[in-house]
């Protein structure tokens, strides 16, 4: 036995102590027998405390990719899971992945995964000895995480306690001031009606942020800058809040201008250990949404994520918190922190923590409620390169607005060159709907690389290789975002979105080699094209290479600009296109049936997703961005300048004067729409009920 065989078997002790008898039986009397320093060995292992059992049964009460999540990690430690879903989440991924599940109602939330009856009967069904919650739905209420406790069944949690006291965002503020957290300054009670909201702000100085005491996710939130703006954000706040909480209490405090929002993950048990675990910068938003997020900060410096850490333990230990739970804070750009709020449940962008600190944080959740003590001291937490999170969403990336339909293609990014630290979290498959009853969610992609810039230049693969098909979703924006210079310098704020696109993603404008790079892609969808035709017509069976040798001179259109490309093959995968005096070699061994082309362009990987085809016609996204592209001949190109060009109306544009006994009768256009054809011309005498103009 070599030193570094030592070396491994002393790091990888943990792992395979996890293994239970195959370790006791197997890896130790080997070990004893062929490792010369047997005696050090064992005396390490023999120190290290025995795994011990945290429960038999866990329930999750939740749907989607967090209910996948908490599985997997069940499933890794040995406990059988039990999913709860409702009628039309039976054959969801959640459901087929549990060892058991329980329909729990109907597809309202309200009738199925928020009704409290129900998930105690299936706890009771079952013989589940604990639930976690996940995020959403009922992961922060204190009700149910009592009655849990009242039927005695563990809540995977933190207490009622804490779970009430941070779930009330006046009662928080207060809490974090006797903790001596730095809190915003404003005002600590409720604000009872419009007219003493204007009071208060004027006390507290414009602008000022309005808010759900009981909120969460961006809901019952309004900035105000005015009185006026004050009246009206009173008003649908406490509507907001009152809809989604049940509760229309609203405090108010001073609008951190130009704020990064970052949030400092905590661990503590029922034993008095309370730790820090680096922090996560969450300041890309949309709506006070998170969209992406990554751990660490670039804002922050030791001194700085030791300050923020000890405050958010502080607040912890103020009110007994036993379980992972997230405080977050607005920093300011003198980095100044103020406490925002507390979460009493696992974070949607918990992997990133995990990523860079190599903890389970789920593991961790379930170990505390089992009773064990916090393993993981202050000292063991380390900062391992950069994560990077991007959350896919269902919506149209212009309007942010929920996307819903079938998902007729769906391919993850695949482990692979450029991929190796991907990790997705899904609750989905092709063929999945996405309904209007549930978070239109899709999966958190995230990447990790030894430094900022290779977790980027890994999401950015992931992004392009990432096929979403039926629904429209927001894969665009985030490319577009994580390539924008100001988020590559990392100067951002939660401002960052309104601020780079108030009307939306309209899409990329391509820079000349990224236009060159989407003609010479739509050249070698082309060619394979025309040598797949080829073959299938002179040859009894195809060849899977390329062997024609001719020159084609094509046109290529971009969104309806033409631009002039000589192409032709050159070896087995690789084409030669010419754009004008540049020759450009493309190399791919992407099939034409292929939804992505992948090749390379000197040193640089080009891809390129094919979103349609239809003859010559492309739909290809590039860059985040989707173009119409169209390659034809020459001589098809020069046929079709010959064509008649279709003219584009506009509902109510003026389309035929009719003379009638002298009057002139105005036609206008009925729709917008393409004219199909003109059935007459001026000066022509018409009878009743005759065709004018048709429309496509």
């Amino acid at each position: 036995c070599t030193l570094g065989t030592f070396t491994k078997a002393v790091l990888m002790s943990s792992y395979f102590s996890r293994a239970g008898s195959w370790w006791k039986n197997y890896v130790n009397p080997l070990i004893k027998t062929r490792c010369r320093w047997n005696q050090q060995l064992w005396r390490y292992l023999a120190a290290r405390p025995a795994e011990q059992k945290t429960f038999d049964k866990i329930l999750v009460a939740n749907r989607g990719e967090i209910a996948c999540r908490v599985m997997r990690t069940c499933k890794r430690m040995g406990i059988r899971t039990v999913a709860v879903h409702s009628d039309v989440d039976a054959n969801a991924v959640h459901a087929r992945m549990a060892d058991e599940k329980v329909c729990i109602g109907p597809a309202p939330s309200a009738e199925s995964y928020l009704r409290m009856d129900a998930i105690l009967d299936a706890v009771k069904q079952t013989g589940a000895q604990a639930v976690h919650p996940g995020y959403g739905f009922l992961s922060e209420n204190g009700h149910f995480a009592e009655k849990l406790v009242d039927a005695g069944v563990v809540f995977i949690g933190p207490g009622v306690r804490a779970i009430e006291a941070m779930g009330d965002k006046i009662e928080s503020k207060l809490l974090a001031k006797r903790a001596q957290v730095n809190t915003i300054p404003g005002f600590d009670g409720v604000v009872q009606d419009a007219e003493e909201a204007v009071r208060i702000a004027s006390d507290i100085g414009y602008p000022v942020m309005i808010k759900a005491s009981a909120g969460g996710g961006g809901k019952g939130m309004r900035i105000a800058w005015n009185d006026d703006d004050v009246r009206e954000g009173f008003r649908l706040s406490s509507q907001e809040a009152k809809s989604s909480f049940g509760d229309d209490r609203l405090l108010m405090e001073r609008f951190v201008d130009n704020s990064r929002h970052i949030e400092i993950q905590v661990l503590a048990d029922t034993h008095g250990n309370a730790i820090y675990v680096n922090e996560r910068e969450c300041s890309i938003q949309r709506r006070n949404q998170k969209v992406i997020e990554e751990a660490p900060s670039t804002f922050l410096d030791p001194k700085l994520r030791r300050a923020m850490g000890e405050q958010a333990v502080a607040l912890a230990r103020a009110v007994d918190y036993c379980s992972a739970g997230t405080v977050e804070f607005l920093v300011d750009s003198k980095r100044n922190f103020y406490f925002l709020e507390m979460n009493t449940r696992l974070q949607v962008e918990h992997p990133i923590t995990e990523y860079i600190t190599g903890f389970d944080l789920v593991e961790q959740m379930i170990r505390i409620a089992a009773g064990q003590h916090l393993t993981i001291k202050q000292e063991d937490v380390g900062i391992n390169g950069w994560a990077v999170e991007c959350r896919v969403y269902s919506e149209d990336p212009k309007l942010f607005l929920p996307s819903i339909g079938r998902l007729s293609t769906y391919i993850e990014p695949k482990q692979g060159p450029g991929l190796e630290e991907v990790r997705i979290d899904s609750g989905i498959k092709e063929g999945s709907d996405i309904s209007i009853y549930y978070d239109p969610l899709i999966s958190k992609l995230v990447t990790h690389g030894n430094d900022r810039t290779e977790a980027l230049q890994r999401m950015c693969r992931a992004l392009d290789t990432y096929v979403i098909k039926g629904v429209k979703h927001n894969i665009p924006i985030l490319r577009d975002i994580i390539t924008h210079p100001r988020f590559v310098d990392g100067n951002i704020s939660t401002k960052f979105i309104a601020e780079e696109y108030p009307d939306g993603f309209t899409g990329c404008k391509l820079t000349a080699t990224q236009r060159t790079e989407l003609i010479t892609a739509a050249c070698f969808l082309h060619l394979q094209r025309i040598q797949r035709a080829t073959e299938f017509l002179t040859v009894d069976r195809p060849s899977f290479r390329p062997h024609n040798s001719a020159v084609y001179e094509l046109a290529v259109s971009i969104d309806g600009e033409s631009y002039q490309a000589s192409a032709w093959w050159d070896d087995y995968d690789d084409i030669v296109v010419d754009t004008g005096g540049q020759e450009i070699r493309m190399s791919s061994d992407s099939l034409l049936s292929s939804p992505l082309l992948v090749g390379e362009i000197g040193d640089h990987e080009v891809v390129v997703q094919v979103l349609k085809r239809d003859g010559q016609k492309y739909q290809l996204r590039h860059y985040g961005t989707k173009f119409e592209v169209t390659v034809l001949s020459k001589e098809q190109n020069e046929f079709m300048k010959l064509m008649p060009v279709k003219s584009k109306v506009s509902e109510g544009n003026e389309m035929i004067t009719l003379e009638a006994i002298k009057m002139q009768n105005v036609l206008p256009a009925p729709k917008n729409s393409k004219i199909k054809a003109v059935k007459c011309k001026a000066g022509d005498t018409v009878l009743e009920d005759e065709v004018f103009v048709e429309f496509e």
